[in-house]
């Protein structure tokens, strides 16, 4: 369990990714890999970004991104910090969330809708990792 957000818990929730078989069944057929924009809110002063390259029901990598990295990633995910916190303590919806906006998705809005039973059980993968938040 770790702090969101954290280099922490990126290592927490890849190692979550690549041994929890229900996600490695669920995601067999996902090809994708994301960017997660956290913007500043409540206690977060700076933005964070992480990226994960999500591959077939596995996390091939997980860092956070530097300020001059240009990564062209096929999903990025941007949100005020209070709203990936409320998604995390299972507050809103992760469908959701991304259907009103309160979490922007650039990338293929068909791909995430054909493959809900993915996203929702990635959001259980990154819940059982969070224990606390900054």
């Amino acid at each position: 369990m770790a702090c969101f957000p954290s280099a922490e818990w990126l290592q927490a929730l890849q190692h979550k990714l690549n041994s929890d078989a229900r996600y490695a069944e669920v995601a067999r057929s996902w090809e994708g890999d994301m960017l997660f924009q956290i913007e500043p809110g409540e206690a977060l002063a700076e933005e964070q970004r992480y990226y994960l390259d999500l591959w077939h029901g596995k996390c091939r990598q997980a860092f956070a991104v530097q300020d001059d990295q240009q990564l062209k990633p096929a999903f990025t995910l941007r949100a005020a910090y209070p709203q990936y916190k409320r998604l995390l303590k299972g507050e809103v919806d992760p469908v959701q969330a991304l259907l009103t906006r309160k979490i922007s998705l650039q990338g293929n809005m068909a791909y995430i809708l054909r493959s809900v039973p993915v996203v929702l059980d990635f959001v259980r993968c990154c819940r059982e990792v969070t224990d606390a938040f900054v």
